[in-house]
């Protein structure tokens, strides 16, 4: 019973690696955030497939039941935050195991709601909460899996969200007019009970580098023991060649203790590493009390010094990670990336929201209409693998591959308000699901990358991005609506998204001259006298480290005459004692 308890325990605990695994139980988290997007955004790009029947049941406008969707997407990125401080106060997987209640409990209250206002609080805060705890820590653990492979594993892992796409709208379609919409609603919320499941997978990740920590422990218990035996020679040489009487005198025998240490730890540090020689010297130096006293201190002085420090802690003492970290905001390259996804957000929902009825108003077939959803699912999952693999390959900066995307896509919006047949909006939609898989299955992991914010920040700055960005969230769908009411032509839809998304494109494009400090060439008085009182502490602390190794080689000087000295005592006489001391 024990043993099946820690092995309960073992599948169950964090995974500890030397290193990024790049693999290992990553494998298993990708399988997870693959459901994760089936069943978050997979759903919520397939919800377009009801948008008439609920404009029937409720007798609402184009704009009004937007509105679900609207303030379920802005709820999902607003309280990405919220996401950020509960994971990191109670990791990432219990947080997404409760996500998953609250998608399944918001989804099957829907199917009982009698007005719209009523699926506002269920489908857009009640789900959109669970969408948010669910899809945000899954992907953040994902990324700190994979380094070499991150871009490809999350293109693939994100997939999930075309596939969902492809199939739910015709079975949507076909379902509800089997069961109807509202018990629909509940097959759906029972599907995504799984998502409970999904965050039992998610293993925390540990990156213990064990070799260099016990090859660092390793070296301070050898230099250890050697001094304790140089202090243990010195005193027996002592004894024996020199008298008590002239000990007391002349203090010879801490000179020739001091002098015997130094010439043996020369001869014993002179194959070790410089750098690690110092770092340890200057740990035994800490220890004690500094200068001569440091080799020819007892050992139960040493013992004593290493107590006080706390001999059975760690070396390396783990940081707990911030709650909440809006440090990011004074990067300027976060700043415009941050502004890029605010804008970009504009074109990511409407579409899927819109094409069906788009696709009606233009001559198609209603069962036809239904398949555009399946044709941008299929071109996305082809987009999402093509941009991980050229992500691999290419040596430019990805910022500037995802920038390439953004003007297609912008272009391919502008694009849907032009066709007015089947075959014209399937190549477009083609083409849409295209990029949008480029774009929507980088945007976010791109954060990780050296010249955005960097993996260690990216827990905390993708909570910080996604909360800017939920306000395109909250008014793209709604604005794309009223435009709709107001033209009475689902094609100006199009418009607003190509809009949003021809400004994330500028600030896309300014993310690289911002980290590279062309943004912020214009200094301020006070930064530049910050800048200089830096350079001078510097400037002293080179000064004062010189003045130590001056002194080190002087005192080495020193001990070497009197090593030599003391290797004929039989000549040694009171006027040669008072010449060298």
């Amino acid at each position: 019973m024990q043993g099946l308890k820690s092995a309960v325990r073992g599948c169950g605990g964090p995974c500890v690696y030397e290193a990024v695994p790049d693999g290992g139980w990553g494998w298993a988290v990708a399988v997870a955030f693959f459901f994760v997007e089936v069943f978050t955004y997979g759903t919520i790009k397939s919800l377009g497939v009801f948008l008439q029947d609920l404009m029937t049941e409720f007798g609402e406008s184009n704009s009004r039941v937007s509105w679900v969707i609207a303030i379920c997407v802005f709820i999902l990125t607003f309280t990405a935050p919220l996401a950020t401080v509960l994971s990191n106060r109670f990791g990432y997987r219990p947080v997404v195991m409760f996500g998953g209640f609250l998608i399944s409990l918001g989804t099957i209250s829907s199917a009982f709601v009698s007005s719209i206002n009523e699926m506002y609080v269920t489908i857009g805060i009640v789900s959109g909460l669970g969408y948010c705890l669910t899809f945000l820590p899954t992907i953040t653990i994902l990324s700190q899996y994979f380094n070499r492979r991150r871009s490809l594993v999350t293109a693939l892992a994100s997939s999930g969200e075309s596939f969902a796409m492809f199939a739910f709208a015709p079975a949507f379609m076909a379902l509800k007019e089997i069961i109807g919409w509202r018990r629909c609603f509940i097959v759906i919320g029972l599907m995504q009970a799984s998502l409970i499941g999904c965050g039992a997978l998610l293993r925390p990740i540990l990156i213990r580098p064990d070799q260099e920590v016990s090859g660092e422990v390793s070296n301070k218990e050898k230099l250890s023991v050697k001094l304790q035996t140089i202090y243990e020679l010195e005193n027996e040489d002592s004894q024996t060649n020199v008298s008590s009487e002239e000990s007391e005198e002349s203090g010879d025998s801490g000179v020739t203790s001091l002098s015997a240490s130094s010439a043996d730890l020369r001869a014993t540090t002179a194959t070790q590493d410089p750098s690690e020689t110092r770092a340890l010297m200057e740990d035994q130096g800490e220890k004690n009390q500094g200068g001569q006293a440091t080799l020819g201190t007892p050992l139960n002085q040493l013992e004593a010094g290493e107590k006080e420090q706390g001999e059975v802690g760690p070396l390396v003492q783990p940081c707990r990670p911030k709650l909440l970290d809006f440090s990011v905001l004074n990067d300027g390259a976060f700043i415009c990336y941050s502004l890029f996804g605010l804008f970009a957000t504009l074109g990511f929902f409407a579409p899927s929201l819109y094409i069906i009825e788009l696709s009606k108003s233009r001559g198609v077939h209603p069962e036809k209409s239904a398949y555009m959803l399946s044709v941008m699912a299929v071109s996305e999952v082809c987009g999402r693998l093509s941009i991980g693999v050229i992500l691999n390959k290419v040596r430019m900066r990805k910022t500037q591959v995802l920038l390439g995307c953004v003007v297609l896509l912008c272009l391919v919006l502008l694009a849907f308000a032009l066709v007015t047949e089947f075959w014209g909006l399937a190549a477009c939609c083609c083409l849409y699901g295209f990029l949008m898989g480029t774009v929507g299955s980088t945007h976010i992991p791109m954060l990780a990358e050296d010249y955005v914010v960097g993996i260690e920040r990216m827990p905390s700055s993708v909570g910080v991005y996604m909360c800017i960005q939920s306000f395109a969230g909250l008014a793209g769908p709604p604005l794309a609506g009223l435009l709709v009411d107001k033209t009475q032509n689902y094609g100006s839809a199009f418009y607003s998204c190509a809009v949003g998304m021809g400004l994330g494109a500028i600030f896309l494009a300014m993310v690289g001259p911002a980290k590279s400090g062309l943004c912020h060439r214009g200094k301020t008085r006070k930064q530049e006298e910050e800048e200089g009182e830096e350079e001078e502490g510097e400037e002293e602390r080179g000064e004062e480290e010189e003045e130590k190794v001056s002194q080190d080689s002087g005192s080495t000087d020193y001990l070497d005459v009197d090593l030599v000295v003391e290797t004929s005592p039989a000549k040694w006489s009171p006027e040669q004692e008072t010449n060298v001391v």
